[in-house]
C-alpha cells in the first residue's frame, strides 16, 4: 500500500498545454465548432487525463464502498444498520439498482467492505478491505482514529490502483452505508466549508420529526469537535467508505485514470481527497448533481458542474453507472469522427 505523502508526490496537475490542441482537434472535426456542448468538454478533460489525444475509455468499473456509523445511534437516520449488510447482499446478487443501471451501461461492479458492522460471507464481487465495524459515534467521540483514517485511505488507494492496473480505464465510486449522509454532511460543513444548516438534507427520506432527529444528531458531533483540516475531519466525523472512497480519488489520480464520482456522499469523499492533494482535482468527473440538499453547494465549492442532473438522490453509484456511457461517447467524438478537412476533400474532388 502507497502512503498518503507517497500519493501525493505521485499525483501531478494535468499538463494545460495539452488543452488548446485537444480543442483544435475538436474544432477541426466534421461539425460545427463547439456544437456538441459539454461533451466536447468532456473529451478535453478525458483526453487530459490520459495525457494523450486519443484517448481511450474501454472499461469503466464501479465500487460501491459501505460502511456503517455509530452516529445512527444518534437517530440520524430513518433505517437500523443492519440495512447496510442486507443491502450489501443485494448488490451482489445483482438485483439492486445499481445493478441494473450498469448492466445497461457496460459496467462492472464490485463492492467494497470498508466497515459494514456485519461478517459477510465470501463472494468474487466483493472485496474485504473492512476498516473496523462500524464507525464510534461521532456525536459522543472521534468516528475513526487517526490510524484507521490512513488505512482506509491507503486500502482505497490500492483498489483503484489495482484496478488501473488490471485494465480499467475509469474508477467509478458509490457508496451504501445507513447513517452516510450525516458523516457526509459534517466532512461538507467543515471542508467546503459551508453553515452547517446548509449541509443537511433528508438522506433517505425523513420525515419532519426525523430530520429534526437528525440535524440534532449532527449538531452535537459538530459542537463536539472544532476539526477543520481534512484528515483530522476524517477522524473525527467520516466513515470507513467515505475516507476509503477518498483513498481511491488519489489512487485513481496517481495512475492517470478518471475518478467518475457519484451523489453528495461519494462527492463529500472527492471533496477531502482534494483538500489533501488539490491535483487530484483534475482526475475527477462529476457524474449527476443530487436532489441531496447540500450538493449543490458542495460542487459550487470544488468549482465542477456534474454531467447530469435526474433528481437521484439513492446513492450506490447509480449516477455514476448512467453517466459513464457519456465517457465512452466523449472519448470516441475524439478518436472516430471524421475531420471536417477531410470531408471537404472529399466533396472539392468530385466532378460537378
Amino acid at each position: 500500500m502507497m502512503t498518503l505523502p507517497a500519493l501525493a508526490a505521485a499525483i501531478t496537475p494535468v499538463d494545460a498545454a495539452l488543452e488548446p490542441v485537444l480543442r483544435a482537434l475538436l474544432d477541426g472535426k466534421a461539425k460545427p465548432p463547439g456544437s456538441l456542448g459539454r461533451i466536447e468538454d468532456l473529451a478535453v478533460r478525458i483526453g487530459l487525463v490520459q495525457n494523450r489525444p486519443d484517448p481511450r475509455i474501454a472499461r469503466t468499473d464501479l465500487y460501491v464502498f459501505a460502511g456503517d456509523h455509530g452516529l445512527t445511534d444518534e437517530g440520524v437516520s430513518a433505517y437500523p444498520s443492519s440495512v447496510t449488510a442486507a443491502m450489501v447482499g443485494l448488490f451482489l446478487s445483482g438485483r439492486s439498482s445499481v445493478s441494473a443501471f450498469a448492466r445497461a451501461s457496460g459496467v462492472q461492479v464490485r463492492v467494497v467492505d470498508a466497515g459494514v458492522d456485519a461478517d459477510l460471507p465470501d463472494h468474487p464481487d466483493l472485496i474485504a478491505a473492512k476498516i473496523r465495524r462500524g464507525t464510534r459515534n461521532a456525536a459522543r467521540e472521534p468516528a475513526l482514529t487517526p490510524d484507521e483514517v490512513l488505512a482506509a485511505i491507503a486500502s482505497g488507494a490500492d483498489i483503484a490502483r489495482a484496478a488501473a492496473a488490471d485494465g480499467a480505464d475509469v474508477i467509478a465510486l458509490g457508496e451504501m452505508g445507513i447513517g452516510n449522509s450525516s458523516s457526509a454532511t459534517l466532512v461538507m460543513h467543515r471542508l467546503a466549508p459551508a453553515p452547517l444548516e446548509a449541509c443537511v438534507g433528508l438522506g433517505t427520506g425523513h420525515d419532519a420529526e426525523g430530520l429534526a432527529r437528525k440535524q440534532a444528531g449532527i449538531t452535537r458531533a459538530a459542537q463536539r469537535s472544532d476539526a477543520a483540516e481534512p484528515l483530522d475531519v476524517l477522524a473525527q466525523f467520516g466513515g470507513c467508505e467515505i475516507a476509503m472512497m477518498a483513498g481511491a480519488v488519489l489512487g485513481a489520480a496517481s495512475m492517470r485514470r478518471v475518478a467518475l464520482i457519484d451523489g453528495f456522499i461519494s462527492t463529500a469523499a472527492a471533496l477531502a481527497a482534494v483538500r489533501l492533494v488539490p491535483a487530484a482535482l483534475d482526475y475527477c468527473v462529476f457524474a449527476h448533481g443530487s436532489a441531496e440538499r447540500g450538493h449543490p453547494a458542495m460542487l459550487q465549492a470544488l468549482g465542477v458542474r456534474p454531467l447530469l442532473d435526474l433528481d437521484l438522490r439513492l446513492g450506490e453509484g447509480t449516477g455514476a453507472a448512467l453517466a459513464a456511457p457519456l465517457l465512452v461517447a466523449a472519448a470516441h467524438l475524439l478518436t472516430d469522427v471524421a475531420a471536417l478537412a477531410d470531408v471537404l476533400a472529399g466533396v472539392q474532388a468530385r466532378p460537378d
